[in-house]
């Protein structure tokens, strides 16, 4: 960050004035907290003994071959506790909010990892949960709504029948507003006020320090290519820390196509939007002609948001990553080839990854190495899939 809040231009807090107090308090406390060594050991403690870090890089070989292309790692945070990359954040925030004295958790999920990762870190830190999710991505993302009902959550369902991110995140922020006293909003993503982007930024960072030292473990050097899917952006984010100030290596951040190009049929920021402000930070976001936020469509929960994280944004602006963006179709079709060349059943998330590189694995020399950020797994998503796309997954 350039400056307190922001990250070149983007991010800053642009609340109402009754969110002011409560995001001093958090301020505050994650600015002593990021630097006191008693903390970190303790987080980095659960995410070893509780989550499962570190979480392998497997060589994707067959996957490679099937598409013509170059050397690829996947980054396997599908393989942590509960199925994402998600519960390095949760587990953070909780244990920040216990150090707090809040009894009480809001989130907001989408896509259901976050809302399953903060179920479960409640349930561990014996906190009360409250789960905020719009009603479209509850009925695709039912497993997820299950789950988090057994760890112990009130999922709250919220808007109409298509209501998704958005709406969840909007309800979140009024329960906050008015319960901050006794209540910490564990923000999912990479987005949002201050502190949020960077402290959870700082949570995921893990999965950079990881890879890089499990590169130069394995191959002696960093990779070529580090690819992401970018929802709010925090998988993205933690994949890239460690390698933004290595300018050998390409960051490629990858948005949801959706079914078309025309605004209300994708959720592509950086391919159809233009700064502005939602939630409380200022980033790439897409928004009507007369300023009002977009609909936005996605076959995955989790990329169907019309903002981006504004680290993204700046490194965008800076054209230190590009972000790139894929179809439906086309996720679905990584989505596929995956689980039958490696066995391996990725999120509808990470799959948006997986099916940028197979566009550009033939244009790529053999002996480069990319690592693909393999977020979360795909068992929440079968149920939707099945419902609607059998024929072309068992094709």
């Amino acid at each position: 960050m350039t400056k307190k809040g922001y990250f070149g231009k983007y991010g800053g807090q642009f609340v109402p004035e009754l969110l002011i107090t409560p995001l001093q308090e958090l301020a505050d406390t994650w600015n002593t907290l990021k630097h006191t060594p008693s903390f970190l050991e303790e987080f980095h403690s659960l995410l070893t003994e509780y989550a499962g870090r570190e979480t392998p890089l497997t060589r994707a070989d067959r996957f490679s071959k099937a598409i013509d292309g170059p050397i690829i790692y996947l980054k396997r945070e599908d393989l942590l506790h509960t199925g994402a990359h998600k519960i390095n954040n949760t587990l953070g925030q909780c244990l920040l909010a216990k150090k707090m004295g809040k009894k009480r958790i809001i989130a907001e999920t989408g896509a259901g990892q976050h809302g399953v990762a903060t179920a479960t870190a409640c349930a561990y830190f014996d906190l009360e949960c409250i789960v905020y999710m719009g009603k479209k991505d509850a009925t695709r993302q039912e497993p997820n709504v299950k789950q988090m009902q057994l760890l112990g959550a009130t999922v709250i369902q919220v808007g109409d029948e298509s209501a998704t991110l958005k709406e969840a995140i909007n309800e979140a922020m009024r329960d906050y507003a008015k319960s901050y006293e006794h209540s910490h909003y564990c923000l999912g993503s990479a987005l949002g006020p201050y502190p949020y982007p960077e402290m959870v930024a700082h949570f995921q960072s893990v999965i950079g320090k990881e890879i890089k030292r499990q590169m130069i473990q394995l191959i002696g050097k960093n990779p070529d290519y580090i690819i992401a899917c970018v929802g709010g952006g925090s998988n993205a984010i933690g994949a890239f820390s460690s390698f933004i100030h290595d300018t050998e290596v390409t960051l490629i951040g990858v948005e949801a196509g959706g079914s078309s190009n025309d605004l209300g049929k994708h959720a592509a920021r950086f391919s159809g939007g233009s700064p502005g402000v939602l939630h409380g930070a200022y980033s790439y976001l897409l928004q009507t002609d007369s300023g009002q936020i977009a609909v936005t469509s996605s076959i995955s929960a989790g990329m169907d948001y019309p903002s981006v994280g504004p680290a993204h944004a700046e490194l965008f602006d800076q054209k230190r990553a590009s972000y790139e963006k894929v179809s439906d179709k086309e996720a679905l079709n990584a989505f596929k080839l995956l689980a039958k060349t490696e066995g391996i059943i990725p999120a509808l998330e990470s799959s948006h990854a997986l099916a940028y590189v197979s566009k550009i694995a033939k244009t790529l020399p053999k002996d480069k190495v990319i690592v693909i950020n393999l977020s979360g797994r795909g068992n929440k998503d079968l149920p939707q899939l099945f419902q609607n796309f059998e024929k072309e997954i068992l094709s």
